[in-house]
């Protein structure tokens, strides 16, 4: 009689657009759980661990901070969404457009001549590199471009939230962050 199979562990992937990486850095806060944690959970794409493709196999968590400012943005964040079966707004900047999006008042042209003259430019050819994406009219939040399942507050969310959403999800619940965080963390709901 064969043994039964043990389960795999958890994929989770990260991804940073527009925004300041404080978002992974509270991930990391988590400290000892990590520990904790390394028979039950891999890393699949992350900063963590410089993998910069998705496994083939999906992923369970996917972890999204920043917004959406530029049509890579959008590419990036398309392509992540239809490989992970629950995706997270992580953050201000994900859930609302965050400080990225305090452009949106200003047209795109005039933002980015502004940009450049600030920078001592005086030409009036602004770059067009193609290796510099061309900008949204206005920063987005991920939901207004995918589904988004489950959304953390803060910024950055505190380390408890990501601790409770990965326990959560190794026990095949959906979590309650609204309950299973101390008082300090539900401030920004």
């Amino acid at each position: 009689m064969s043994q039964p199979l043990a389960p795999r562990p958890l994929r989770i992937a990260t991804c940073s657009l527009a925004g300041c990486f404080g978002c992974h850095m509270s991930l990391l806060d988590i400290d000892e759980t990590l520990a904790d944690l390394v028979d039950l959970v891999t890393f699949d794409r992350s900063p963590f661990t410089d993998i910069k493709t998705l496994s083939e196999d999906g992923i369970d968590i996917g972890l999204i901070e920043g917004g959406l400012c530029n049509h890579e943005n959008v590419e990036v964040l398309r392509a992540f969404r239809a490989r992970c079966r629950v995706l997270v707004a992580v953050g201000a900047c994900a859930m609302y457009g965050g400080v990225p999006a305090l452009r949106n008042g200003i047209p795109v042209a005039e933002l980015m001549q502004t940009a450049y003259l600030a920078e001592g430019l005086h030409d009036p050819q602004l770059p067009r590199d193609p290796e510099l994406p061309p900008l949204l009219d206005k920063v987005l939040p991920v939901h207004e471009v995918v589904p988004v399942d489950l959304t953390l507050p803060g910024c950055p969310p505190p380390a408890d939230a990501f601790r409770a959403l990965v326990l959560a999800e190794l026990a095949r619940r959906t979590p309650d962050i609204a309950t299973e965080l101390p008082l300090h963390a539900r401030r920004f709901d």
